[in-house]
């Protein structure tokens, strides 16, 4: 069985983290095959949206502690300098988390765009338990999607976070029922991508690239970034909207 497998259902691309027999824990192949299956979407020009789902009811444990024990050094997840989480996808990529999303299993749903969670998921720090730190970014991810105190309650205690409580926090963004997550997250991916891409992903870059940044410094990024979608989309899109898509819910 390959630990991830690759579907494609026209523009969205479902990645699969396939250990189910040890709640989906990433060893090094594993990781090295993830950061691969990210490139080849990122490099499908048919593809514009990714699902990142586990087998078998779990999302992710993070790193597999069997292998560490045993002596295997892991190059952080995120700080090294090809580092399969060290920055964004090119694409939008969405976490459909089932069951838990613990230690490196968050910081893998942390570097997703979204993350639609089912009922009974999990996100928690239980590397804590361990001494394992985090390299994963969540320690940097984390406290700027939810702040600083509530990071710290869950970094320091290792408390379980269930996903209404997530879903109360911004730590993720939709709650399904138990089994829909990756259906829902795919639902999700195809509407992402019937939207113009070349605004959506300027829109997205500028995001990003306003962290830290001083403010006429982002704003001077934001205008930059939308120039080509200015160019490209903008004006047809206003015509269709003035011939009357967009009434009634419609978009074309």
């Amino acid at each position: 069985m390959q630990k991830i497998q690759v579907e494609k259902a026209g523009p969205v691309t479902t990645i699969i983290i396939n250990r189910p027999e040890v709640r989906n824990a990433l060893d090094t192949e594993a990781t090295r095959l993830l950061d691969a299956a990210v490139r080849d979407f990122e490099a499908d020009t048919d593809a514009r949206v990714a699902v990142l789902w586990g087998a078998g009811g779990s999302f992710c444990a993070g790193a597999d502690l069997k292998e560490l024990s045993a002596g295997v050094v892991y190059e952080p997840w995120a700080g090294s300098a090809n580092g399969p989480l060290r920055a964004p996808a090119a694409k939008p990529v969405i976490a459909a988390v089932a069951g838990y999303a613990c230690a490196g299993g968050l910081g893998v749903a942390l570097w997703c765009d979204l993350r639609v969670a089912e009922e009974d998921a999990a996100f928690a720090v239980l590397s804590r338990r361990w001494g394992v730190p985090m390299s994963d970014g969540t320690t940097v991810r984390l406290p700027r999607l939810i702040g600083e105190s509530r990071a710290l309650d869950m970094l320091l205690t290792a408390r379980k976070v269930g996903a209404a409580e997530a879903l109360q926090m911004g730590l993720v963004n939709r709650v399904v029922p138990k089994g829909q997550s990756r259906a829902q997250a795919e639902a999700l991916a195809r509407e992402i991508a019937g939207f113009p891409p070349i605004a959506a992903l300027s829109d997205r870059r500028s995001l990003h690239a306003q962290a830290g940044q001083p403010l006429d410094v982002a704003l001077a990024r934001e205008a930059e970034l939308s120039i080509e979608a200015r160019q490209k989309e903008a004006q047809d899109g206003a015509r269709r909207f003035a011939q009357g898509a967009g009434r009634h819910g419609q978009v074309s």
